[in-house]
């Protein structure tokens, strides 16, 4: 069975479609500020504080191992950055393992000098 375009019923010819550019502009509104403020203090090798316990701990092995926290994790556990992961996920090394946790279980560790 042969296609042919001239049978298919386009409101105009297939030659003159053209492709469009839609430009918008993005501003950074005050909470993405906060965020992006959150990460540029956060580099590898930086100290954190668990503000809040996951449900699930993800470990940053390569094969990675999802299970629930029965009391691994909890707050005021602390620890040290490893590496970034997409979607403000970071790999955290702590007393008991390194494991991938998001971004908004934790909060940098200010330390007095």
């Amino acid at each position: 069975m042969a296609f042919n375009l001239s049978s298919m019923p386009f409101s105009r010819p297939v030659s003159s479609i053209r492709s469009q550019i839609l430009v918008t502009k993005c501003e950074l509104n005050e909470a993405s500020k906060l965020s992006a403020n959150k990460e540029s203090r956060l580099e590898i090798g930086s100290p954190i504080i668990m503000v809040e316990a996951p449900q699930l701990l993800k470990t940053a092995a390569s094969v990675p191992c999802l299970r629930a926290n029965a009391g691994l994790v909890k707050p005021g556990d602390v620890g040290r950055i490893v590496s970034r992961k997409p979607k403000d996920v970071w790999a955290v090394r702590l007393s008991i393992g390194t494991y991938l946790i998001d971004g908004k279980y934790f909060k940098p560790l200010e330390l007095d000098n």
